[in-house]
């Protein structure tokens, strides 16, 4: 006769295993299955949303390599005095573009600042972006007519490990505007390949946004673009990590700014 434990045992093994079954049919996109490029740009606010970007990229940092996602990084502008302005980086993985996806949109922080001689409290912004890595021998067609390349030298926190030759890259989509850097290789042609697969990226990414657009305007719900509001994390006057999409919420904030994703993460993909 089977004891209690070994039922609740056979039992919990179970609803593991429909968990993950629920998951992977989120998990059913074209592109869910790629490697991702993810970049973090500080809000207004100078030192403090430098500061908080720098905070968003550990978060992500400690929750990529606690589910064995590869980071490697491709661009980063360190802000004036702390923090970082903008960073982008590539995430390697199964399904990473699937589960990072719903990380897109403006990340809000309160807190009492460590930089205001008379703590106050500070509200500061940081965008998120999440764009899947494209197959080479997908079609997108770039006109080099339409693109804007500038060549510069690699900058960085100071060392040896400082690229000392102009071989950063900035191309500029003048029709949509978007501009991608990439000074993480020492070889400019290598930069340019990079900046090329990121820009592919995120035209076919924006092809896909006009699509859901024109889906979501024949419905009643609203549509969550880039420039929503994504998640807030308040460390003062109370604890409180608030997602503004799935609902999910949670009092450990520093858990979470440590890298404690993942209900977040499931959350968002049910949603």
């Amino acid at each position: 006769m089977m004891t209690k434990p070994i039922i609740e045992e056979e039992y919990n093994e179970s609803l593991k295993k429909l968990e993950t079954l629920e998951l992977e049919t989120y998990l059913s996109g074209e592109y869910d299955a790629n490697n991702c490029i993810m970049e973090i740009h500080a809000g207004a606010g100078g030192t403090e949303s430098c500061d908080w970007a720098s905070m968003l990229y550990r978060m992500y940092s400690r929750y990529l390599e606690k589910n064995n996602y590869k980071i490697e990084l491709m661009f980063k502008q360190d802000g004036e005095e702390v923090g970082i302005k903008s960073i982008m980086f590539k995430v390697s993985g199964i399904n990473a573009y699937g589960y990072l996806k719903g990380e897109v949109g403006v990340h809000r922080l309160v807190r009492i600042s460590p930089f205001d001689s008379n703590k106050r409290r500070h509200t500061s912004f940081a965008s998120v972006g999440v764009v899947p890595e494209i197959s080479k021998d997908t079609t997108i067609e770039i006109n080099e007519k339409d693109l804007k390349i500038d060549i510069y030298r690699s900058s960085g926190p100071g060392g040896q490990g400082v690229n000392t030759t102009d071989s950063a890259v900035r191309i500029t989509h003048l029709p949509t505007g978007i501009v991608v850097t990439c000074q993480n290789e020492r070889s400019q042609i290598q930069n340019r390949e990079h900046c090329m697969e990121v820009l592919k990226s995120k035209l076919y990414t924006l092809e896909l946004e006009k699509k859901n657009n024109e889906i979501n305007s024949m419905k009643s719900n609203k549509a969550i673009s880039f420039g929503s509001g994504k998640r807030s994390y308040i460390l003062c006057p109370y604890t409180k990590v608030i997602d503004n999409v799935s609902g999910y919420s949670t009092s450990r904030a520093f858990d979470v700014l440590d890298g404690w994703l993942d209900e977040f993460i499931i959350n968002g993909l049910r949603k």
